[in-house]
């Protein structure tokens, strides 16, 4: 992962960003629109309002944002609205689509596949997500101190960075898996460990450059404190880069998770998880491929998806360090 410098917007570049004779965009429609932006409901105002952003401008980033979050909605509230039991196993075993009582079918142990899909987003987007903030944690501070101590202190700890991106990525995360066991939390550990040190290079890029600035040297001769200074002046003024590459880390880690699923080192059965199912259902690929080729799909569309998002999220965000 090179490293990636954005610009951030202070106060006063906001104020000289603004159209000479122009009026400032706020939240309020205008008089000449305001029937049309009211009769359109809350929720075009609110799509409006994120477009002033720069969020989901383009159709990619648009349909990326719904994607995910229907994803997240489904795997929170779908296992509440199905009665179907994902670990059940039936004698109607290999259903194919459209039967009664199930719309995809059934596999080879009579369980539901609908229901098996609902219930498996959950695992998988529980551990991308907590993995990812593991990393974010990790990496931020990393990153933060490295950047804004410099010297020896800087040498230390990116030198480990750099030691740790030398390393597979995906074997770092089997080793960790293996040596813990099995089982979510050593697959939380394993997958956020791993991807710290791309996010701590980021950090240290834009922390360093953010040391430099005179609002941290005035903070500095005030006698501010080093740890009021890292969270309270420098990193509000690298979140926008810093989010935007998180969450392009999620969807590395979801596809760390289903992989180690699918190896074995990961969600264990019976629970059902879209990782696990593609293994589970690949003796079937040719007799029954919605086995493989659902759980697959939506494993790669919230893999791609998070991508989109993560580059709406980075021009919306840091629009010079993206231009």
């Amino acid at each position: 992962m090179s490293d990636h410098t954005g610009a951030v917007i202070g106060p006063s570049d906001g104020l000289a960003a603004a159209p000479v004779g122009g009026a400032v965009p706020s939240g309020r429609p205008a008089k000449g629109d305001g029937g049309r932006r009211g009769s359109g409901g809350g929720g075009r105002g609110r799509l409006a309002r994120l477009r002033q952003l720069g969020i989901g401008t383009s159709w990619p980033a648009m349909v990326s944002w719904v994607f995910l979050v229907a994803i997240v909605l489904i795997a929170l509230v779908g296992p509440l609205l199905l009665s179907a039991d994902p670990v059940r196993q039936t004698s109607s075993a290999m259903l194919p689509f459209g039967s009664p009582g199930h719309p995809l079918g059934t596999d080879d142990l009579g369980r539901d596949e609908l229901a098996r899909l609902v219930h498996g987003a959950r695992p998988l987007l529980f551990v991308a997500f907590a993995s990812t903030a593991l990393a974010a944690v990790l990496g931020t501070g990393v990153g933060l101190l490295a950047g804004y101590a410099g010297g020896m202190v800087e040498q230390l700890l990116m030198r480990a960075v750099d030691l740790a991106l030398a390393f597979p990525s995906i074997l770092l995360v089997i080793l960790l898996v293996a040596a813990a066991g099995p089982g979510t939390t050593s697959l939380v550990i394993g997958v956020g460990v791993s991807l710290a040190p791309g996010l701590a290079r980021l950090a240290r890029a834009l922390a360093a450059r953010e040391t430099t600035r005179d609002y941290i040297v005035a903070a500095r001769l005030g006698g501010t404190r080093t740890p009021r200074i890292l969270a309270q002046e420098i990193l509000p003024n690298i979140a926008g880069p810093m989010v935007a590459q998180v969450v392009m880390t999620l969807s590395v880690a979801a596809g760390f998770a289903a992989g180690l699923s699918y190896l074995g080192l990961g969600i264990q059965p019976p629970t059902p998880d879209w990782g696990y199912m593609v293994q589970a259902g690949q003796e079937f690929l040719y007799s029954a491929p919605r086995l493989v080729v659902l759980p697959a799909a939506l494993t790669l569309l919230f893999v791609v998806a998070c991508n989109f998002v993560g580059d709406d999220l980075r021009d919306a965000l840091d629009p010079k360090g993206s231009a």
